[in-house]
């Protein structure tokens, strides 16, 4: 006389062998972007740790931006500042400026009048990265 067993699989093997081969595919996908360079420079595209406040100077007419905090303040070369159609340099500054010339506390004013026009503040970094730092 024959005696029955149950079978206890929990999925079947052509199930099996079709997650396999999607899990392969996938861990080799993530793995060829990072070794072919596709991924890009991860390092320069990283948010700097940099702070700034706006504000209006003692008279109400011009927009000042101060430096409060943040490890990345020494890595900016310059910032520049537009409204749509006025471009800012903090004076003594030009593009040419090496990193290092701006501390926590810097203040300066700009020379766009505040008015209904949005302004922003954009720091570049000695790696010729660009970030958005503040905005009116």
């Amino acid at each position: 006389m024959r005696e029955f067993t149950e079978k206890t699989e929990a999925v079947s093997p052509v199930i099996g062998v079709i997650l396999m081969v999607a899990i392969t595919v996938i861990l080799a996908s993530v793995i060829a972007v990072f070794v072919f360079g596709l991924a890009g420079n991860l390092e320069a595209s990283m948010h700097k740790d940099v702070i700034f406040k706006t504000g209006v100077d003692n008279t109400g007419k011009l927009i000042t931006i101060q430096a409060f905090a943040g490890k990345d303040l020494g890595k900016i070369s310059y910032i520049t500042a537009t409204n749509g159609s006025s471009y800012w340099l903090p004076k003594g500054i030009t593009k040419n400026t090496d990193a290092g010339w701006l501390h926590v506390g810097w203040i300066n004013t700009t020379t766009i009048p505040r008015n209904d026009k949005t302004v922003v503040f954009t720091a570049t970094f000695s790696d010729g990265t660009e970030q958005v730092v503040a905005q009116t």
